[in-house]
């Protein structure tokens, strides 16, 4: 059974292996991202965060997901190209996942128990849902997509104060 945010290991959009013990310690912010969405604009506040809060311990994970409409049907180049051109995406962007279904990512099915939706649903409803995991590796609050990157800034800074 996992218990922490540490017991997982994903692959970056390069292919390599990204053990999610190496953020031990820190605040962790998880997205599933996608290039032609209505959302996909979110992409600046959300390396706007990474700018202001790297530093104090506020990690970014964008997990790219073509579930939802196809938005996100590029490859790892394409989407790599597509964040940092367009967007100056600096942040950790993880390989393309899926997040619902009998093929989910083991980590957004631990994200989607953990932290439910609206009504207690499971299921993640579309691009840019946001899950904050605090500096003990548990999930503590999930975001809907149309919740705007900025509006997690007081939790963020919550979840910073935090000792470990």
């Amino acid at each position: 059974m996992t218990h922490t945010l540490y017991d997982f290991e994903v692959q970056t959009l390069q292919g390599q292996p990204c053990p999610l013990s190496t953020y031990r310690g820190r605040v962790v912010l998880i997205v599933n991202v996608a290039s032609k969405c209505g959302f996909t604009p979110q992409y600046r506040e959300l390396q706007a965060l990474h700018e202001r809060w790297h530093a104090q311990g506020l990690t970014i994970l964008g997990f790219p997901c073509n579930q939802f409409g196809g938005q996100e049907p590029g490859s790892a180049d394409e989407i790599a190209s597509f964040c940092s051109l367009d967007y100056g995406v600096s942040f950790q962007m993880c390989a393309k996942v899926e997040v619902n279904g009998a093929a989910a990512d083991p980590l957004f099915a631990w994200l989607r128990q953990s932290c439910p939706g609206l009504l207690g649903t499971q299921a993640i409803k579309w691009n840019f849902t946001k899950f904050l995991v605090n500096r003990h590796g548990q999930p503590v609050s999930r975001h809907a997509p149309a919740t705007r990157p900025a509006a997690l800034e007081a939790e963020i800074e919550r979840l910073l104060a935090e000792t470990v």
